[in-house]
């Protein structure tokens, strides 16, 4: 197997983990201590092209694990619609358990984000430090979903995929400056958004049918009295313009978790680590290391 590896990242070790019958594409590189860095759910989305700017610098200090979430890239296709992020870290905790880990650090970015903080929630012991960025599952779209929640969510619907919505997506709602996103960066994803099993059982959609009001319900951490107790040390970053998860989601955690630590990151959108390599690079790396 191969990936396409951005510029400046070292030499990636690949692996199709098996995990309870389902396979998890893993591409990592570096030593130290293990970080698992858990991507967002945008159509197209996969580990290495989520992280492209921040596995080098990390890999100078950690063993850096990327792998493609369930449902997304060249891992096994299909994800729980009535419980999304406890499926997604339930495969995550068994990937850890297959490569031999007992505690890793968690960095997650909007759904890989709400993975995590769902992972830590239910098994904290497996969890050193965490890393969230505008995580989903935080409540502050419930009612009234924001711009950007709306485009990513009817991506599949309507007249179906096209690399016009995603352009959209990624331009006006995904970032601050859509300057810096290259042609490069959409044609891939666009790409791997059309794969016919992801347009079959698209992984992140509108919820719909009798589960959808419960399933909305769990999405909403702040409700879950497990997060004033929750030992994890945390950081939280938050782009100050994010137009998918509100920005109000990050003082919502903070005010509720009691090891939190929030940066609200002026003139970025949702993707922190893309936007602000140098910044995240740096916050995270120390933070990880102990430094606050």
């Amino acid at each position: 197997m191969t990936t396409t590896v951005p510029p400046g990242i070292p030499e990636l070790r690949e692996s199709l983990v098996d995990v309870d019958g389902k396979k998890i594409f893993v591409a990592e590189t570096g030593d130290g201590p293990p970080v698992l860095m858990l991507h967002g759910g945008g159509p197209g989305a996969s580990g290495v092209s989520n992280y492209s700017r921040n596995i080098a610098a990390l890999a100078e200090r950690y063993r850096v694990i990327v792998p493609d979430l369930p449902g997304y890239g060249r891992s096994t296709k299909g994800v729980d619609p009535d419980d999304p992020f406890g499926y997604l870290a339930d495969n995550i905790r068994g990937l850890l358990d297959a490569l031999g880990i007992d505690r890793a650090h968690l960095v997650g970015n909007s759904y890989g984000g709400a993975c995590a903080l769902r992972l830590a929630l239910d098994t904290p012991q497996r969890v050193d430090r965490m890393v969230l960025m505008g995580p989903g599952g935080i409540g502050t779209t419930r009612g009234l979903p924001t711009p950007g929640l709306q485009s990513l969510l009817s991506y599949y619907g309507g007249d179906g995929p096209s690399r016009a919505k995603l352009e959209k997506f990624i331009r006006e709602y995904l970032v601050f400056n859509a300057a810096q996103i290259p042609d490069s960066v959409i044609d891939e994803r666009y790409q791997a958004s059309i794969d016919p099993e992801v347009i079959a059982d698209p992984p992140l959609r509108r919820p719909s049918g009798p589960n959808a009001p419960r399933t909305l319900w769990r999405m909403d951490f702040t409700r879950d009295k497990r997060l004033s107790r929750l030992p994890v040390p945390t950081l939280v970053l938050w782009g100050a313009q994010d137009k998918v998860n509100r920005p109000s989601g990050g003082p919502a955690l903070a005010g509720r978790m009691p090891d939190c630590d929030l940066y609200l990151v002026a003139n970025t959108g949702h993707w922190v680590q893309f936007e602000r390599p140098e910044l995240f690079n740096r916050l995270c790396a120390d933070f990880l290391g102990g430094l606050r």
